[in-house]
């Protein structure tokens, strides 16, 4: 019971800011935990498509664009830690399983 609280702890914390990510994948270091990287991995995409993606969106001087952008993200977030909150192995929808296979070495 409490090697999966620990899990489902680094899998939040992956989720909170990047500096969260770097936190989460050091917890994780000595106790690999299924759960936590798969979530590191979906935070890790997460946080580079939101630097990728808001670079572009960055460029428009329409509010709308950078507001749909910024919806999205925190849309994603939220998921993703509902899922890791519940202790569940939910792709963030249509990339997630992406993050799975460009960040595999994490583990």
């Amino acid at each position: 019971m409490a090697e999966t609280q620990k899990g489902k702890t680094t899998a939040v914390v992956s989720y909170i800011t990047p500096v969260g990510f770097i936190i989460a994948l050091f917890m994780n270091m000595d106790d690999k935990h299924k759960l936590a990287s798969f979530h590191i991995r979906q935070a890790l995409g997460t946080h580079i498509i939101f630097y990728l993606l808001g670079t572009l969106a960055s460029m428009f001087t329409n509010f709308y664009v950078p507001t749909a952008f910024y919806l999205v993200y925190v849309i994603m977030v939220i998921y993703g830690l509902v899922s890791a909150v519940q202790g569940e192995f939910r792709l963030i929808p249509f990339i997630g399983i992406y993050f799975q296979k460009w960040f595999k070495s994490i583990k």
